[in-house]
């Protein structure tokens, strides 16, 4: 028998185990921009019938053009709790649903994930960077993205079914650096929704919701430099932009008042973050 845990429960006894529980994730995440993509989220987890179930998004585009901000942002839009798990090739099968540790007694206690958490608080589970999990990882996770909604953990001894408000999103970086996902994941992680870098005025809007001590110089100077790079498909990002216009900021106002040449400035900042390379993409 499983009681469904409070907002503020911290632990929570299945089957006669007791689990521990994780906590939400909390940010000022805002999402600027592209509302279509926002929108497509937002529609794939919906239930349109009491035979319908919600399907599993995947998030897929460059690093930092907001895929996981995205997920979190529509995740809030729907009233959610939120909870994270970072994805790596390290990940193993108890990683993602429960793991046991010795307590101070010096005995077992089960410890849920991120995604089991949310399972049964009926949160939203983001798995971040998802493609860079082995076949072995995914291949736990598979009846959980189908109609069956369930975990099995051999280390608990426990089958857990999902809530019926659980929603799932997967984010998945194109590039090199990633597994395959095996055909049977691939078919349960459905719609694939593609997320490219922003417009300017969209990059402009972002900038300065991340940023609103810079002055618009040194924004307009970044977001030309990002403008030109995306024209060349350079994998230059948004969070790229915001690192060189924090730290030429800082280094402005290093100089408290002296006299400096700000366009040397800026271009060693562009430099120091994404190295000497990126000066092709400066003016």
């Amino acid at each position: 028998m499983t009681s469904l845990p409070t907002e503020h429960e911290s632990r929570i006894t299945i089957q006669g185990v007791e689990i521990a529980l994780g906590f939400p994730d909390v940010f000022s995440f805002k999402w600027i921009g592209q509302k279509d993509v926002l929108d497509q989220l937002l529609a794939a987890w919906l239930v349109i019938d009491k035979d319908d179930i919600p399907l599993n998004p995947r998030l897929i585009g460059k690093p930092g053009v907001g895929k996981t901000t995205l997920a979190y942002a529509a995740a809030k839009k729907i009233g959610r709790e939120v909870y994270i798990f970072q994805c790596t090739m390290d990940t193993r099968p108890e990683d993602l649903l429960i793991t046991p540790v010795i307590d101070t007694s010096g005995g077992i206690r089960y410890v849920a994930s991120a995604l089991v958490t949310a399972m049964l608080r009926g949160a939203v589970c983001i798995l971040d960077e998802a493609n860079r999990m082995s076949e072995k990882s995914w291949a736990s996770l598979a009846p959980l993205l189908d109609t069956r909604r369930y975990i099995e953990s051999i280390v608990a001894g426990l089958k857990i079914s999902a809530h019926p408000d659980f929603r799932i999103c997967t984010t998945m970086n194109d590039d090199a650096s990633t597994f395959e996902l095996p055909e049977y994941i691939h078919s349960r992680l459905q719609p694939q929704i593609f997320l490219d870098f922003p417009e300017a005025d969209e990059e402009r809007r972002i900038l300065r919701e991340n940023l609103p001590f810079v002055d618009d110089e040194i924004l307009e100077y970044v977001i030309n430099f990002l403008q030109r790079a995306h024209g060349r498909n350079e994998n230059y990002t948004v969070r790229d932009g915001i690192n060189i216009a924090r730290y030429a900021a800082k280094r402005l106002s290093s100089f408290k008042g002296s006299s400096v040449d700000k366009e040397s400035l800026l271009r060693q900042a562009v430099v120091m973050t994404l190295g000497d390379e990126a000066l092709s993409y400066v003016m």
